[in-house]
Protein backbone atom coordinates (compact mmCIF):
# COMPACT_ATOMS: atom_id res chain seq x y z
CA UNK A 1 0.00 0.00 0.00
CA UNK A 2 2.99 2.31 1.15
CA UNK A 3 4.80 2.50 -2.50
CA UNK A 4 1.34 3.22 -4.18
CA UNK A 5 0.60 6.36 -1.90
CA UNK A 6 4.27 7.35 -2.74
CA UNK A 7 3.59 7.32 -6.71
CA UNK A 8 0.10 8.29 -6.38
CA UNK A 9 1.09 11.83 -4.75
CA UNK A 10 4.40 11.66 -6.94
CA UNK A 11 1.30 11.84 -10.55
CA UNK A 12 -0.80 14.36 -8.01
CA UNK A 13 2.36 16.80 -7.99
CA UNK A 14 2.54 16.60 -11.45
CA UNK A 15 -0.49 17.18 -12.81
CA UNK A 16 -0.47 19.71 -10.11
CA UNK A 17 2.72 20.88 -12.15
CA UNK A 18 5.09 21.14 -9.13
CA UNK A 19 7.87 18.14 -10.09
CA UNK A 20 10.82 18.61 -12.29
CA UNK A 21 12.02 15.23 -13.41
CA UNK A 22 14.99 14.54 -15.62
CA UNK A 23 18.60 14.93 -14.40
CA UNK A 24 19.01 18.15 -15.84
CA UNK A 25 15.87 19.53 -14.97
CA UNK A 26 16.14 18.39 -11.18
CA UNK A 27 19.75 20.06 -10.91
CA UNK A 28 18.44 23.24 -12.42
CA UNK A 29 15.86 23.04 -9.68
CA UNK A 30 17.75 22.22 -7.06
CA UNK A 31 20.14 25.06 -7.61
CA UNK A 32 17.67 27.50 -8.08
CA UNK A 33 16.55 26.84 -4.93
CA UNK A 34 13.09 25.73 -5.62
CA UNK A 35 13.29 22.14 -5.10
CA UNK A 36 11.59 20.64 -1.74
CA UNK A 37 12.37 17.15 -2.51
CA UNK A 38 14.99 15.19 -4.62
CA UNK A 39 14.07 11.44 -5.26
CA UNK A 40 16.41 9.27 -7.52
CA UNK A 41 15.89 5.79 -8.88
CA UNK A 42 17.31 3.17 -6.95
CA UNK A 43 18.51 1.45 -10.06
CA UNK A 44 19.97 5.05 -11.25
CA UNK A 45 23.51 4.58 -12.09
CA UNK A 46 26.14 5.00 -8.65
CA UNK A 47 27.42 7.97 -10.92
CA UNK A 48 23.32 9.52 -11.10
CA UNK A 49 23.29 8.90 -7.36
CA UNK A 50 26.02 10.20 -6.03
CA UNK A 51 26.30 13.57 -8.15
CA UNK A 52 22.37 14.19 -6.13
CA UNK A 53 24.09 12.99 -3.11
CA UNK A 54 26.54 15.74 -3.45
CA UNK A 55 24.91 18.51 -4.96
CA UNK A 56 21.29 17.79 -1.97
CA UNK A 57 23.79 17.91 0.77
CA UNK A 58 25.19 21.28 -0.32
CA UNK A 59 22.10 22.88 -1.06
CA UNK A 60 20.32 21.43 1.98
CA UNK A 61 17.42 20.03 0.13
CA UNK A 62 16.23 16.04 1.45
CA UNK A 63 16.98 13.18 -1.22
CA UNK A 64 15.46 9.96 -1.12
CA UNK A 65 16.17 6.93 -3.16
CA UNK A 66 12.60 5.08 -3.98
CA UNK A 67 11.32 2.06 -6.50
CA UNK A 68 13.10 1.78 -9.76
CA UNK A 69 13.07 4.13 -13.01
CA UNK A 70 9.95 2.84 -14.79
CA UNK A 71 7.74 3.14 -11.49
CA UNK A 72 8.63 6.69 -10.99
CA UNK A 73 8.30 7.46 -15.02
CA UNK A 74 4.64 5.78 -15.36
CA UNK A 75 3.47 7.63 -12.36
CA UNK A 76 4.46 10.89 -13.99
CA UNK A 77 2.69 9.68 -16.97
CA UNK A 78 6.09 9.94 -19.30
CA UNK A 79 8.64 7.25 -19.89
CA UNK A 80 11.59 6.15 -17.62
CA UNK A 81 13.01 8.38 -15.12
CA UNK A 82 16.07 8.18 -12.78
CA UNK A 83 15.45 11.64 -10.85
CA UNK A 84 12.30 14.01 -10.15
CA UNK A 85 12.27 17.37 -8.23
CA UNK A 86 8.82 17.85 -5.73
CA UNK A 87 8.59 21.75 -6.06
CA UNK A 88 5.60 22.07 -3.40
CA UNK A 89 6.19 22.30 0.51
CA UNK A 90 3.09 20.04 0.78
CA UNK A 91 3.76 17.37 -1.06
CA UNK A 92 7.22 16.82 -0.30
CA UNK A 93 5.84 16.76 3.27
CA UNK A 94 3.43 14.18 2.21
CA UNK A 95 5.90 12.10 0.34
CA UNK A 96 8.67 12.11 2.93
CA UNK A 97 5.91 11.22 5.48
CA UNK A 98 5.14 7.93 3.54
CA UNK A 99 8.63 7.28 2.80
CA UNK A 100 10.16 7.53 6.46
CA UNK A 101 7.60 5.60 8.32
Amino acid sequence: MKPDKVLSLIGLATKAGKTASGEFCTEKEVKAGRARLVIVAEDASDNTKKKFQNMCDFYEVPIRYYDDKNALGHSMGKEFRASLAILDEGFSKSILKQLDT
